[in-house]
């Protein structure tokens, strides 16, 4: 345990990005993580970080990230930034002995997601990644029932994020569903066929919620197969506009039973009319993950304190970028690829 983490010290952590994630994060630091204090904000947008840190009763605000790194009452540092920047920061901040919480992806590269780790692992700090469905309770107790044999041998395994809208479908970056969206899945999939390492995996993907921005490189649905070493396979798949709202599902099978988990709709509450049985629904990511993302920043102060990391490492981000890079080359070839080739 170092100095800064004694038991009876609040956890100094400093964020990275002021969009709405990180305005999200930063919210939930000062109102819902226990003993931890949002010491510093940073964002290169002059009056970004101020923006974000003035509600919330103050921090010391930065437009340079290594500012904020090198700060001396930073214990922590989160990195909400874009996915381009998170390598490089990680490293700096693993450099400077400051723990680390990332954003997914980790990193764009298999050479990159080394470097960080390396960087995390000579530094001796942790490093957890943000895949907010191990933090979800359902998810939890559905990986609880797998981890614990209550569906035998797992067998097939699925996974799928629908968006519930796509407003500015010319903002998306080449590969997104894969690199950013569905690298959820891909985690869900590897934490709930724990043990077992994927092997194969082919891609479909089309533009079909925006079908005239596909030439910009656009793709907003998918469905991907995997092939694990233990026999196991699995479905994930995704769509950038689900007009019912956000909805985020799994589904485990095996030699003696099936667990499934995930519900689009808000509360048990069912309304009766003329047109139908209707039922609220989430349409935002904080919404209706608002629980666990407030949990996985619990579970990093707890790894300051500890050197623990509990949620995802980034060993583990790394095995999900493996799976996002196979997609891509599956895409491009239009053939199954072994994920040899991304070791």
């Amino acid at each position: 345990m170092t100095p800064a983490a004694t038991p009876d010290k609040a956890i100094r952590l400093g964020l990275i990005g002021s969009g709405w994630i990180g305005r999200f994060h930063a919210e939930s630091i000062v109102h819902r993580v226990p003993n931890a204090v949002l010491a510093a904000v940073a964002d290169p947008i002059e009056g970004a970080a101020a923006a974000v840190a003035g509600p919330l009763g103050g921090a010391t605000c930065y437009t340079d990230a290594t500012d904020l790194i090198n700060d001396p009452q930073v214990d922590g540092v989160i990195i909400a930034s874009p996915a381009s920047t998170h390598t490089e920061l990680v490293i700096a901040a693993a450099a400077a002995g400051k723990a680390v919480f990332v954003e997914k992806p980790m990193a764009l590269t298999i050479e990159d997601a080394n470097r960080a780790i390396a960087a995390a692992e000579a530094a001796g700090v942790p490093l957890q990644v943000g895949f907010n469905r191990r933090f979800d309770s359902d998810f939890a107790a559905a990986h609880e029932v797998v981890a614990a044999g209550g569906v035998g041998t797992p067998q097939l395994l699925r996974s799928l994020t629908r968006d519930p809208g796509l407003a500015n479908p010319g903002a998306v970056k080449p590969w997104t569903i894969f690199l950013e969206t569905l690298i959820h899945d891909f985690d869900t999939l590897n934490w709930f066929n724990s043990g077992a390492r994927p092997i194969e995996v082919f891609a479909f993907a089309d533009a079909l919620v925006a079908p005239e921005f596909k030439d910009n490189g656009l793709l907003d649905t998918a469905l991907v197969s995997i092939r694990y070493d233990n026999g196991a396979m699995a479905s994930a798949e995704a769509n950038f506009s689900a007009a019912y709202g956000y909805d985020i599902r799994g589904e485990i099978f095996g030699s003696a039973g099936m667990v499934s988990v995930g519900d689009v709709r808000d509360t048990s509450l069912r309304q009766f009319t003329a047109q139908g049985q209707l039922a609220p629904t989430s349409r935002q990511n904080i919404d209706l993950f608002h629980k666990a993302y407030t949990e996985e920043l619990v579970s990093f102060v707890d790894a300051i304190r500890t050197g623990t990391v509990t949620g995802a490492r980034g060993e583990d981000a790394r095995e999900a970028l493996r799976v996002a890079l196979a997609c891509i080359e599956s895409i491009q070839s239009g053939t199954a690829v072994s994920l040899d080739a991304h070791a």
